[in-house]
């Protein structure tokens, strides 16, 4: 054997170790796609190991239970993004408008109009059934999340941007059409019988003008 031929051994080590490293993410784009698809109660854990590529006995060496799997695809597609999203505010320069704008639209391009969109629906479809992935959803996404907002608005009344407000409560004129979206997307939006398509940017803009500016027209004195 030469130098130049190297051994089967030694090529197929790392492949196996990158194979290793990628399964925990091959099964989580796999339990996302099926949990959607057919939803949480329906999917069986070995059909998620199969879509994988992998046995059932691997896809539990990895989580313990279907619920830790549900759980882990919140945290690798919502939950993990937040640390980014607080230090985007932290830094932003622009106005609280613009804010405001940059957070819904950062929104519909890294969660709203990704596979990562159907979560909401599963959680909120499966609250009764799985009060602890709600409770996990609640704290690993719904806190952050409105935490996240109620600084961008509490940003705009300390600066005199905005008027006085209960931020508390402001905040979910912006998580309502947010949540609304989503629901759309993956109920009447993913039915062929549906006349009615709703573009989300589209949506999302309007939506925002309306609550920058309202909708009385503005009468000069």
């Amino acid at each position: 054997m030469t130098l130049e031929t190297p051994s089967p051994l030694l090529e197929s080590a790392p492949k196996r170790e990158r194979r290793k490293e990628a399964r925990p993410r091959e099964l989580l784009d796999a339990a996302l796609a099926l949990f959607v698809e057919k939803g949480f109660t329906a999917t069986r854990s070995e059909e998620v190991a199969a879509r994988a590529g992998v046995s059932k006995g691997t896809l539990f060496l990895y989580f313990q239970s279907k619920e830790d799997l549900f759980k882990a695809v919140i945290r690798e597609n919502i939950g993990s993004l937040f640390p980014a999203w607080f230090e985007e505010l932290d830094t932003f320069e622009g106005s609280t408008a613009e804010m405001v704008k940059y957070a819904m639209n950062v929104w519909c391009e890294r969660v709203g109009n990704t596979p990562a969109s159907g979560i909401a629906k599963l959680v909120i479809s499966e609250a009764q059934n799985f009060p602890d992935v709600a409770a996990f959803y609640q704290a690993d996404v719904v806190v952050p999340g409105t935490q996240l907002l109620q600084r961008i608005l509490q940003r705009g009344v300390d600066s005199g941007e905005f008027q006085a407000m209960n931020t508390h409560k402001a905040v979910y004129a912006l998580i309502a059409p947010m949540i609304f979206l989503m629901m759309w997307k993956h109920s009447m939006g993913a039915c062929a019988a549906s006349a009615q398509i709703i573009d989300p940017q589209e949506f999302i803009h309007m939506h925002i003008d309306m609550l920058l500016n309202g909708m009385l027209t503005r009468k000069s004195p």
